[in-house]
C-alpha cells in the first residue's frame, strides 16, 4: 500500500530560519560562493532540515508525532536550494512494508528533489491509531 505523496517547498528564507533555530550557520547553507568553492553545486539545505521535513510527512501520515516509534535515514544527495523566490521542492512518498500483530506499521520512505533521491535507507515505524 502506498501513502499519499507529501510535497515540501524549501527556500533560502527557510534555510535562514533553520540556521537560527539549529545554530548551524555553515556557509554552505547560505553562500553560493563558498558552497561552489568547496565543490557543491550551490547552496544546500541542512541535512537535518531535510530529515525533519520527511519526519513531518511521517507524523502527518501517523496522525500524531508520538505515534512515531522509530525513524532513520541515510543522507545520499544534497538538496540544492536556488537563490530565487521559488526555491525547490522535496517530494516524500511511503510504502507500507509490514503491519505487525502488535499494531506497528513499518514504512519504507522515499524523498526526492527534482526527481533525484536525496535520502537512502529511509524508514519509519509508527504505532497504529485506534
Amino acid at each position: 500500500m502506498e501513502l499519499p505523496v507529501k510535497t515540501f517547498r524549501i527556500t533560502r528564507a527557510d534555510l535562514v530560519r533553520y540556521a537560527g533555530a539549529s545554530g548551524d550557520f555553515n556557509p554552505i547553507h547560505w553562500s553560493d560562493r563558498f558552497a561552489t568553492k568547496v565543490g557543491l553545486p550551490g547552496v544546500i539545505a541542512h541535512g537535518m532540515y531535510t530529515m525533519a521535513l520527511v519526519g513531518r510527512a511521517v507524523t502527518e501520515w501517523a496522525g500524531s508525532p508520538d505515534a512515531v516509534v522509530d525513524y532513520s535515514v541515510r543522507f545520499t544527495r544534497p538538496v540544492v536550494v536556488p537563490d530565487d523566490d521559488e526555491g525547490t521542492e522535496i517530494e516524500v512518498s511511503a510504502v507500507v512494508k509490514e503491519v505487525t500483530e502488535d499494531g506497528l506499521t513499518r514504512l519504507e520512505l522515499t524523498a526526492t528533489c527534482l526527481g533525484v533521491k536525496v535520502l537512502g535507507q529511509a524508514k519509519a515505524t509508527v504505532r497504529s491509531r485506534g
